[in-house]
């Protein structure tokens, strides 16, 4: 077996595991060597990846005693079980085991000595059992039939709930209303002006939120005591307006079927008045007055942009379009900065007390998500893009949001921190993901900043089985200070989580991998590249860099010189000889991961809208590995007489007129019709029994689309189309155009040539082997 490919197993089973994929899994032993090797050692971790085998542990990990480290005790660390001592594999520090241990020895391990446990979750059985919470934040401007079919979602979603969950409606358009909840017989709610900023203070004093319950001269007045409580028990003053579901799904399922839509008049060419700003403003001012860092969730649906008071991202009227890219490019968008400003302050309100914000936006136009990206982005919260809520995307995603796993528990996490520890030779630069800095500062910190620096402990409002964090790493042991022969490199992600049935737990993964010194172990490094992780987390990198500060030439340019840099670092290859170019196995793909990302919509702003290339960017920072790289490059399936279903090429050559082929971009999928099959279906053929071998043909790629359907989060965009079709487009633009209409004559009638003046892969490859091999770079 070769030593890529047992690599490849190794990885796979690390991944399985742990939840976690590095770029290299040999580390170089010198900083100046690990900036050779071009693509930073770094690493992509799944906190809450799924794994039913881990034993329950219903006690505290137990945590090295110096002040300054703090790491779990782990299988890696080196233990004594005569004098119960532990020494810590990150400081060193030896530590006495808690004397509930006393009964250790080699063969009586505890499970986190065991090897096979290098992750584990902890729970922690005296922290306080905390419910969930979940406001709604509606938006009653919209079409009579758009607000009915949200409102039925939202009356479905009051089932799927925990029953101890606490749940809260505010509704709005030009104005914004708090409803109370459990008053019986009446409908009573708070109304706020919606071109008025409220501080957390004014929302308190307004909702009576942050006083103690009044004491009347008869004890308790208008006060119901808790079920099950003596009477006359105080309740939260926050209860009016968050009830338990099972005491208030009742009236809560009355109150949403009598939601009217805006009343306020909207005249010919103006926009309806709408104050999401406003909204999210006293959402997160409840929260924030009555429940700080307990585990929520504000949900908040849109069906149009914000169009006054503080977050407004256009006006009213009609004549005056939503802000574009190109609008954007010439500091044309006169709302931006201040609407950005505005949403930003709120994602740090909302993320200090572990509240996360989801959007779902559902509108033919745009919603204003890049001046609200925030919101989700820095809370852990979904942000979720459809055309109307009637559509099944948006009802089936929604329904998605609340489902369980195999212990019937709900997948998603709240209130979540990670912290890092490393090795004394390696520093954190910092973390890609849905997270802000919690700030905390230690010896471990790089100078070096990529994504959210300078801290080595990130807050994760909410998280969910699939929610995967980007880690960038420097090695600092410095050039002439070799490091022990088999010496190891060790990593310590903390995950402390409130999960979904409210207890308390901490997962705990380690991992631990060799040094090499690149002088005399190059070939051990390069054959521990990992091609997928790296193609990942440079196309975060380089959405990162392409959202906060440079141009998008700029972007592609450095994706490009990352690129030739590793080409020639790794390739084999005679000085000026392009034809001798070869690369390791292991580095095979990432060229064309590479170009696919830089032709891709992260990179690619053309024909999308400020708020597609948001959400993409959004969904590229969250998912994992497997999910990213389909985001990256597209997987193309063919489907034909000749065999079974196949993957094929994304390139205009599988594009065959007797073939169906199914395109999956994570973001849609398409079925695509080749010319003659599309003829002998439009044909009917498939409905005469003669040809029912052509029925399952056609069935076959519906079905496995399906099961994507009912697995992925959001629910992609469905589209059936064939050879000639308009939405052949979402095909063509996919492809590696290897035919265009300049170089047809000379391919046959092989494929389909697509019209664009891009470069295909092909071309792409003989210039970066050329650029790779010269002299002059």
């Amino acid at each position: 077996m070769s030593t890529a490919q047992s690599y490849q197993d190794y990885i796979q089973s690390q991944e399985d595991r742990d939840g976690i994929r590095l770029s290299w899994n040999v580390w170089p032993s010198s900083r100046l060597e690990a900036t050779r090797m071009v693509v930073p050692l770094a690493a992509l971790y799944t906190p809450l990846k799924e794994r039913p085998d881990l034993p329950p542990i219903q006690y505290d990990p137990v945590t090295c005693t110096r002040q300054t480290c703090k790491a779990v005790l782990n299988p890696m660390c080196q233990v004594d079980f005569r004098a119960k001592l532990w020494v810590c594999n990150f400081c060193f520090n030896r530590n006495t085991f808690p004397p509930q241990y006393g009964a250790i020895s080699e063969q009586n391990q505890p499970a986190e000595l065991i090897p096979q446990f290098s992750t584990l979750e902890y729970t922690i059985t005296r922290a306080p059992i905390q419910p969930p919470i979940f406001l709604m934040v509606v938006d009653t401007c919209m079409d009579e039939d758009e607000l009915k079919a949200l409102k039925e979602s939202l009356q479905m979603s009051l089932s799927l709930l925990p029953p101890n969950a606490l749940i809260g409606l505010i509704t709005f358009g030009k104005m914004v209303q708090v409803h109370e909840l459990g008053c019986e017989g009446i409908s009573r709610s708070y109304v706020f002006r919606g071109t008025k900023d409220y501080t957390t203070k004014q929302v308190q004093d307004m909702l009576g939120t942050g006083r103690a319950p009044m004491q009347g001269p008869g004890g308790l007045q208008g006060q119901r005591g808790a079920p099950g409580a003596p009477q006359g028990q105080p309740q939260s003053p926050a209860s009016k307006f968050l009830q338990p579901v099972h005491k208030c799904d009742m009236s809560l399922t009355d109150l949403l079927g009598e939601l009217q839509r805006d009343p306020w008049p909207v005249t010919t060419g103006k926009r309806p008045l709408r104050s999401t700003g406003v909204a999210l403003s006293i959402a997160v001012g409840l929260l924030e007055s009555s429940f700080p860092n307990c585990g929520g969730r504000i949900m908040c649906f849109v069906g149009g942009a914000c169009s006054q008071g503080p977050g407004q991202v256009v006006d009213d009227e009609l004549k005056h379009p939503i802000r574009s890219h190109h609008s954007i490019e010439k500091d044309d968008a006169k709302y931006l900065k201040k609407a950005t400003k505005h949403y930003e302050a709120l994602a740090k309100r909302s993320s200090e007390n572990g509240h996360a914000i989801d959007l779902y936006s559902c509108a033919l136009d745009q919603t204003g998500l890049l001046e609200m990206k925030s919101c989700c982005n820095q809370t852990g919260g979904y942000m979720v893009m459809g055309d109307s809520f009637k559509s099944a995307l948006f009802k089936q995603t929604y329904q998605r949001v609340f489902a369980k796993d195999s212990k019937d528990e709900f997948k998603m996490a709240f209130n979540a921190t990670l912290d890092i520890k490393c090795s004394r030779e390696i520093k954190i630069s910092g973390s890609i993901g849905t997270c802000v800095s919690a700030n905390k500062k230690d010896g471990s910190i790089s100078e070096i900043e990529i994504g959210v620096g300078n801290t080595s402990s990130w807050k994760y409002c909410a998280l969910n089985p699939s929610t995967t964090t980007a880690t960038f790493f420097e090695v600092t042991n410095q050039h002439g200070a070799p490091i022990p022969q088999g010496g190891r490199g060790c990593l310590q992600f903390i995950t402390t989580y409130q999960h979904a049935n409210g207890q308390r737990r901490v997962r705990v993964t380690t991992v631990a991998r060799n040094w090499a010194d690149p002088a005399t172990a190059l070939p051990h490094i390069a054959a521990s590249f990992d091609q997928e992780a790296a193609a990942v987390l440079m196309a975060r990198m380089a959405a990162w860099r392409a959202e906060s500060s440079e141009e998008g030439a700029d972007v592609l340019r450095w994706v490009d010189r990352m690129l030739i840099r590793l080409c020639q670092k790794f390739g084999e290859y005679n000085k000026d000889s392009p034809d001798s170019f070869r690369l390791p196995e292991n580095f095979s793909l990432y060229p064309q991961f590479m170009f696919h990302l830089r032709r891709s919509q992260f990179l690619q702003v053309f024909n999308n809208s400020p708020d597609e290339t948001t959400f993409y960017r959004g969904c590229l920072n969250r998912e994992d590995l497997t999910q990213c790289l389909i985001m990256i490059q597209p997987i193309l399936y063919s489907y034909s007489f000749q065999g079974p279903p196949e993957p094929v090429l994304l390139d205009t050559s599988s594009i065959q007129p007797d073939r169906i082929l199914l395109l999956d971009t994570f973001f849609q999928l398409l079925i695509f019709h080749g010319e003659t099959i599309a003829q002998w279906r439009a044909a009917g053929y498939q409905n005469q029994p003669e040809y029912a071998n052509f029925k399952q043909l056609l069935e076959a790629p519906v079905a496995d689309a399906q099961e994507v359907l009912l697995t992925r989060f959001p629910v992609p965009r469905y589209i059936d189309t064939e050879q000639g079709g308009s939405q052949a487009r979402f095909l063509l633009c996919k492809v590696n155009p290897s035919q265009t209409h300049n170089n047809q004559g000379w391919g046959g009638a092989d494929g389909a040539p697509v019209l664009t003046d891009d470069v295909s892969l092909q071309v792409f490859m003989e210039h970066l082997k050329k650029l790779s091999v010269s002299s002059q770079a």
